[in-house]
């Protein structure tokens, strides 16, 4: 049975321009996109409201955080991805890669529980046609811990896998160049006596571990072609041996030479959404608008808030001068192609329907109505 639906008076975002129009749906697909206003018996009229594509989440940590809503508080497993979904759906992320972390470094034993249970619920769900967005995964490997490779075991065959990034948050490294910031983090929770053994620990570790764990990560994973991400880049030389190994994509490089030699190797480079919505870096980065205006952003990621995708379009728009067009892409169109999904990421015939609708409220985007593959999800 042929299902139809009809999108009228809206501004369609396309992908290097905004134009009012209509859409017709059908059978899951943009079947038809026309020029101005359809008087069609159950046309829904969208009182000239934004239309985008379905948002693409190409890294996304929001599921740990239903997990573990408090630092001593965890929530079942199966309960916490329903509110995961529930909350990406309504953010207009129709897509979305759960990044979850392979490896532990002495500091986040519960990733691996969540990492295992994620990939259990995830299989389990998207079989009962309940969950609201497409779930993909996203490996977060670490390459210092000694149970990185086992863990990638139980998963680097799985079919639901469409990334891989490498990391490094060892003390002194990435994110945490700056060993001083590290101790004093890590002091808040342990004296001080036991951080400096820690970082010891973690550094001869690190020296042991890295270089034939990589090895080991990239050799296993070879034949699947995924897209593959260092995170947290920092230093020219390590972003040439990415190069040399086949890693293209930049994930949240820590400064603006960082991300600017990613770009001089001809890498994408993927950028925190949450750090363009809050004005800055929470762990004192490079600030993602001073990379858009740079051109330094092919991707944003909404690294730990779902809702910020959208904001931190509408707010590169209005702060950087890149067209709104243009920002929209960096959450749709930009994301599909990095991940090989040629079926969605554009309003264009033949497309999966997968759209929202947006209107500002000022300067803030609110999200009113989601669709994925034609249906209304949200």
């Amino acid at each position: 049975m042929t299902t139809e639906m009809i999108l009228t008076n809206a501004l369609l975002v396309l992908p290097d321009a905004i134009e009012p129009g209509t859409l017709v749906l059908r059978d899951g697909l943009i079947a038809e996109m026309q020029p101005g206003r359809s008087h069609a018996p159950g046309a829904i009229d969208l009182d000239g409201d934004h239309l985008i594509p379905g948002v693409i989440d190409v890294h996304t940590d929001n599921l740990e955080r239903q997990v573990q809503p408090r630092a001593t508080a965890r929530w079942p497993s199966r309960s916490a991805f329903l509110s995961h979904d529930a909350q990406t759906a309504a953010a207009g992320v129709t897509t979305v890669l759960d990044a979850l972390c392979l490896g532990d470094l002495g500091f986040d034993a519960e990733r691996t529980e969540t990492f295992l249970n994620g990939v259990k619920d995830l299989d389990f769900l998207s079989a009962t046609g309940l969950l609201k967005s497409e779930h993909f995964l996203h490996l977060r490997c670490e390459l210092p811990a000694a149970d990185l490779m086992p863990l990638l075991e139980t998963a680097a065959d799985h079919p639901a896998v469409r990334m891989v990034s490498l990391m490094d948050h060892s003390p002194g490294v990435g994110q945490y160049a700056d060993i001083e910031r590290y101790r004093n983090m890590r002091a808040r929770s342990m004296p001080m006596q036991e951080v400096e053994k820690r970082i010891d620990k973690l550094l001869t570790q690190r020296e042991r571990l890295r270089g034939p764990q990589r090895r080991a990560l990239l050799e296993r994973i070879a034949y699947r072609n995924l897209p593959l991400a260092s995170h947290d880049d920092w230093r020219e030389d390590e972003i040439a041996e990415n190069e040399a190994d086949g890693i293209m994509i930049s994930e949240f490089p820590v400064s603006m030479l960082a991300a600017e030699a990613a770009r001089r190797h001809g890498m994408q480079i993927i950028a925190g959404a949450p750090n363009l919505v809050r004005g800055g870096s929470h762990s004192g980065n490079v600030a993602a608008v001073d990379l858009v205006r740079k051109g330094l952003v092919d991707v944003f990621a909404s690294d730990y808030v779902p809702p910020a995708m959208i904001e931190a379009v509408w707010r590169a728009a209005a702060e950087t001068g890149i067209s709104l067009a243009a920002a929209v892409a960096t959450i749709t169109d930009a994301p599909a192609r990095m991940l090989k999904m040629a079926d969605r990421g554009r309003i264009e015939a033949g497309r999966r329907a997968d759209l929202v609708r947006i209107r500002p409220l000022g300067h803030m985007p609110v999200v009113r109505s989601v669709w994925r593959a034609g249906e209304r999800v949200a």
